[in-house]
């Protein structure tokens, strides 16, 4: 089960991932008023905004002027923006806000291309970039493996790659890293059996799970990844997003309710505050 407890479960938020695919520009004001009632909430880390592209992701290019208008003076969350590249690590190293970088890696060279306009030896670069940028800046890191359950290109995929470039990180100092499913392929055995072999290999490996997911299977991979000693999961409130960029429609989050019913259903602590999570639950329904 790698270091995890059997029952410290870590949710992150991720109202970036739900925001990014949304074609209507959502006012400044807007993002932080929901960004600030999830912060209520207590998750572990709350992925609000990027520093990449505005061509690429203009939905984002506010970032920077959404920080302002943040209240952390009395949450226990931590903030995680998600960077492409070497440049967009520096700025957003340059917040005290901010305590976590997230890079999408992938091993799959075309997902590399249409997401960061990258290749393999690219990515292994910037990752080498963003953790040295992390640790002299008191940054971590937390690398995503997207299209970690398999890839629709036809690029090369199998359990014992994912858990190849499990340990590679690992043994380079990324202590977190997150199994990330852009187009919502996996099912409950797969998602097992890819957790399984990263455990058997890489038992240093602090693993989540980021899963783009269809309503009628959500459920089997919570059963799989919990089965399996998974402790660390991605959502969003109304389950809404996706990765704009994949080529593919929009298949949506996890849906963070389904999680906490999850966790309640099956008495897993989860230490939120249900009153603020239902606020927050009802500002990103008028907010997505």
């Amino acid at each position: 089960m790698a270091n995890q407890k059997k029952n410290d479960i870590k949710i992150t938020e991720a109202p970036r991932d739900a925001m990014q695919g949304i074609k209507t520009f959502i006012p400044t004001q807007k993002k932080a008023d929901l960004i600030n009632a999830i912060l209520k909430v207590g998750f572990d880390i709350v992925d609000f905004g990027s520093f990449v592209s505005p061509k690429a992701i203009p939905q984002l290019h506010d970032t920077a002027e959404v920080i302002k208008k943040l209240d952390i003076t009395s949450t226990a969350s931590k903030l995680m923006a998600i960077v492409g590249n070497k440049k967009g690590g520096e700025l957003a190293s340059g917040f005290d806000e901010i305590t976590y970088l997230g890079y999408p890696f992938s091993f799959s060279e075309t997902f590399l291309k249409l997401n960061l306009n990258s290749n393999l030896n690219k990515a292994k670069q910037t990752v080498e970039d963003l953790q040295n940028i992390c640790v002299h800046k008191n940054k971590k890191l937390l690398v995503y493996i997207s299209m970690a359950f398999g890839n629709p290109y036809g690029d090369a995929w199998s359990a014992e790659l994912v858990a190849k470039w499990a340990g590679y990180f690992c043994n380079n100092g990324i202590e977190i890293i997150a199994l990330s499913d852009i187009t919502g392929v996996a099912d409950g055995k797969l998602v097992g059996e890819v957790l399984k072999a990263i455990y058997n290999e890489v038992p240093c490996a602090d693993v989540g799970l980021h899963l783009h997911t269809p309503e009628h299977n959500w459920r089997e991979k919570l059963d799989a990844a919990f089965g399996a000693g998974c402790r660390r999961f991605d959502g969003v409130l109304g389950g809404q997003g996706g990765c704009p960029m994949a080529g593919y429609e929009l298949v949506g989050n996890l849906n963070t309710r389904h999680l906490v019913n999850y966790c309640n259903e099956n008495n897993i602590p989860h230490n939120l505050d249900m009153d603020a999570f239902e606020k927050a639950y009802a500002k990103a329904v008028l907010t997505y």
